[in-house]
C-alpha cells in the first residue's frame, strides 16, 4: 500500500491522511463519523471506554477572614465588638454632647464679635453721619434737564 492511494484532499484545501480503504470511502462518501460505531468520535460521543471512577472535583470552602481596616487595627474592631452595648450607647452619648458643647461655643463666639461690631452707638453715629452729608448738598429743586 502506498501513501498516495490514501490521501485525499478536502474541500477545504486540507490533505487528510487515512489509516485504511474502509475510512477513506467512508469520508468520500460523507458518512458522519459520530454515526458510524468504530470510528474513535463515535466512541467519544458515546463514552465507550473511558474510565467511571473519576469522581468531580470538590471545589474548595470558602474561608471567613478578618483584617484590619484603614484607621483602625484588628486589635480594635475586635475590642469594640466585644463591648457591651450600654458601654457604647455612653461613649456615644458623650461624643454627642461634646460635639454640642462646641457648637454652643463657637455660636456664642461669634455672637459677642458680631456685638462688638454691630452696637446701637455704632449704628447711631452713622444716622448723624449720612444725615450730615445729605444737609450739606445744596437742593437741586426746579431744575430740568
Amino acid at each position: 500500500k502506498q501513501w498516495y492511494q490514501r490521501r485525499v484532499r478536502g474541500t477545504d484545501g486540507k490533505i487528510y491522511n487515512f489509516v485504511n480503504k474502509k475510512s477513506r470511502n467512508a469520508y468520500l462518501m460523507k458518512k458522519n463519523p459520530r454515526k458510524i460505531a468504530w470510528t474513535v468520535l463515535y466512541r467519544r460521543k458515546m463514552k465507550k471506554g473511558t474510565e467511571q471512577d473519576v469522581s468531580k472535583k470538590r471545589a474548595r470552602k470558602t474561608t471567613k477572614f478578618q483584617r484590619s481596616i484603614q484607621g483602625a487595627t484588628l486589635e480594635n474592631i475586635l475590642a469594640k465588638r466585644n463591648q457591651k452595648p450600654e458601654v457604647r450607647k455612653a461613649q456615644r452619648e458623650q461624643v454627642i454632647r461634646s460635639q454640642k458643647e462646641k457648637l454652643k461655643a463657637k455660636k456664642e463666639a461669634k455672637a459677642s464679635t458680631k456685638k462688638k461690631t454691630d452696637t446701637k452707638a455704632v449704628r447711631a453715629a452713622q444716622k448723624k453721619i449720612s444725615k450730615a452729608n445729605t444737609k450739606s448738598r445744596p437742593a437741586r429743586t426746579g431744575v430740568m434737564m
